[in-house]
């Protein structure tokens, strides 16, 4: 029997090679690369956004939402169209005013710049996204991880705790605590926390089942015999294979805060930066005051569509990281992803299956029957001639 060096392959494309090819092909993958320029471009609006902004987010300039004149005609003249009414009137002007130079992203219905509202915001919505994120995956890691690896009445108990969390309807949950939670609409902290509460019981859950698999594997069961304490296995041998996991749990967990915390603040229960103390400016305060002053339906698209493609697009950036990393983990995902025209080049073939899902196959040649090389590991395709 002979090994048809050509018919060596992974499941990417590439010919088998040690175990560091896989950290290499990871920041290749188009899914993660477009992700992180994206959210890098938020990130850096987020530290620098303060310094760029042209306005001040809450200046409101009363001059030029209505005039009442005393004295005669009097025209109002600037960058607004002139106005000319008569003496004892109130007359609208022309606002919000739409994209221009002076307001890259137009005025909203009081002249308040858009484009300093949006700046203003991006940084408190990702503070609450992330600090959220991190909260609940750490919660996720505590509960999920003890009742996976002790079992008995810890995982019976922990078990119970995460149902109960995931029985409850998350969004009226969230209106709940935010509304007699004291500092909830002037602190991200606390809203954060607020967030973190509702969003760790799935991440949980997946993680008590990786764990269940995990403790009774090989490796964990000879740490075990060789006297090794409880804690170091969780943390030298059971959590750095649940690493890729727990980054896809973060993910999923910031994208859920994301839109959390964005309908929090569209129902008014994150504070208003105009109120006394004041709240934080965010996406979602922007979408408030949008509908509010039905802004959609009369035609100011400048006002309520940057919220929203910013929601749009950091939502996006979480989810291509999430599917990149599923790729980076599971290699079936991985030649899923390749065209037929790739794969051929690469000399893998896909067999026909009755879902949407190929599945990674190489056909024997006629008189030269294809045999799986066991103990493979990296999710490598092989097969010997």
């Amino acid at each position: 029997m002979t090994t048809d060096a050509t018919s060596l392959v992974t499941a990417t494309g590439l010919p088998p090679g040690p175990r560091t090819s896989r950290a290499l092909r990871f920041p290749r993958s188009p899914k993660i690369i477009v992700g992180l320029i994206i959210l890098g471009v938020f990130a850096i609006l987020a530290i620098i956004g303060p310094l760029l902004e042209p306005y001040s987010p809450n200046e409101i300039n009363r001059s030029w939402v209505k005039v009442t004149c005393q004295y005669g005609p009097y025209q109002c003249i600037g960058e607004i169209s002139p106005v000319t009414h008569l003496p004892g009137t109130q007359v609208p002007l022309d606002v919000p005013l739409a994209p221009s130079g002076a307001h890259p992203l137009g005025t909203t219905l009081y002249a308040q710049d858009v484009w300093s509202q949006l700046l203003a915001s991006t940084r408190p919505t990702l503070v609450v996204a992330f600090l959220a994120g991190l909260v609940a995956t750490a919660l996720s890691i505590l509960v999920g991880v003890s009742a996976g690896y002790l079992g008995g009445n810890a995982d019976e108990g922990l078990s119970l705790l995460s149902n109960v969390f995931l029985a409850i309807p998350g969004v009226p949950l969230l209106i709940v605590l935010a509304s007699y939670i004291p500092g909830a609409d002037t602190s991200v902290i606390v809203i954060g926390l607020i967030v973190a509460v509702t969003g760790w019981a799935y991440g949980s859950r997946v993680l008590r089942a990786q764990t269940l698999s995990l403790r009774n594997r090989d490796f964990v069961e000879a740490a075990r015999v060789s006297g090794e304490g409880r804690m170091r296995i969780i943390l030298a041998e059971v959590m750095p294979n649940l690493l890729p996991i727990i980054a896809s749990s973060f993910l999923f967990t910031t994208l859920y805060a994301i839109g959390a915390y964005v309908t929090l603040a569209f129902l008014g229960l994150a504070g208003v930066p105009t109120s006394s103390p004041p709240g934080p400016w965010n996406w979602g305060i922007m979408l408030n005051q949008v509908f509010a002053q039905n802004a959609v339906n009369t035609g100011y698209w400048w006002w309520w569509l940057p919220p929203g493609i910013c929601i749009a697009l950091v939502g996006t950036a979480l989810a291509l990281l999430n599917f990149g990393i599923d790729e980076f983990i599971n290699p079936r995902l991985r030649a899923a992803g390749l065209t037929r025209k790739a794969a051929r080049r690469a000399g893998i073939t896909f067999r026909s299956t009755l879902g949407f899902t190929p599945v990674v196959g190489e056909p024997a040649a006629p008189g030269r029957p294809a045999a799986a090389l066991a103990g493979v590991d990296d999710g490598a395709v092989r097969s010997v001639r």
